[in-house]
């Protein structure tokens, strides 16, 4: 709830809660947060699901962008993702969407509330008990998966995946969902491939990811970030955005012509935006 763009006051800004104690996916939740002023998931990038794996275990074939990335990913956690995710607040045309908090309506709540369940805790993983928010991500949505990681000798660098929800149908989700935590929220995500390197494929991507955890927000915001990393001095490591929508200082450009070491030397030159002064 505290993720989430409501509570039972009513809309609300939301709050960023990383669970875990994982404060560099807490800090990408905020970046995001203050991007788009909208709710962020949490979620494990838990599981890679190929489309040969998705006809063995339940005989359907993917469609759409799932087919086009090669297969997508299972993004679960136990119950740190906010509750907008599940994409049953609707724009003027009647699409599932995550709305600025601000513009979130009593109908939006009331439509994201029926989509969800509480669930017991799995004792496996709490011994104390509790209850697990529960749903499923059903519309196709936009968005945008980011990592910040913190490399010895090194410093912070970012990961960006953009790309897409995948809506699957219910059989589906109801057989790969129980091949893990069957009372987590529960996203299919797909992202946004190129056939080379870290974007070859949706496995591809999970394989280069660098942590277990991910940031996620609606939208393709991928160029934003990579500006904002540029004022912050932190490198983007891996990301799918097109070059024709990135932004960085025209002084990057005295680093090398290759854009990614550019950024990477650039951000060492300059040094942190922020400096601990203690």
């Amino acid at each position: 709830m505290l993720n989430t763009s409501f509570d039972w006051n009513g809309a609300r800004e939301p709050y960023i809660l990383a669970t875990e104690n994982d404060v560099l996916n807490g800090l990408g939740m905020l970046f995001m947060k203050l991007l788009t002023n909208r709710a962020q998931i949490f979620a494990d990038v838990r599981t890679y699901w190929s489309p040969e794996a998705v006809k063995k275990a339940t005989g359907y074939e993917i469609e759409g962008v799932a087919k086009q990335s090669g297969g997508f990913i299972h993004l679960i956690n136990s119950g740190a993702a906010c509750l907008d995710a599940c994409g049953k607040a609707t724009d003027e045309n009647g699409n599932g969407v995550m709305k600025p908090w601000y513009d979130v309506t009593d109908k939006d709540i009331d439509n994201i509330l029926d989509a969800t369940t509480w669930n017991y805790a799995d004792l496996g993983y709490f011994r104390g008990g509790g209850y697990s928010s529960r749903f499923v991500t059903e519309a196709e949505m936009p968005c945008t998966m980011i990592r910040l990681n913190l490399v010895k000798g090194l410093g912070p660098v970012l990961q960006i995946a953009e790309g897409w929800t995948v809506h699957l149908p219910d059989e589906v989700t109801d057989k790969l969902w129980k091949r893990t935590d069957y009372t987590w929220p529960c996203t299919w995500f797909a992202p946004r491939t190129t056939g080379e390197g870290a974007f070859k494929t949706a496995y591809d991507v999970m394989n280069n990811w660098g942590a277990n955890h991910g940031a996620i927000s609606y939208g393709h915001i991928g160029a934003d970030l990579i500006t904002l990393c540029s004022m912050l001095r932190i490198p983007v490591a891996m990301h799918n955005v097109p070059e024709k929508d990135i932004f960085r200082p025209a002084a990057w450009n005295a680093f090398g012509m290759d854009k990614e070491g550019q950024d990477f030397r650039a951000c060492n030159a300059y040094g942190p935006m922020y400096r601990n002064i203690r």
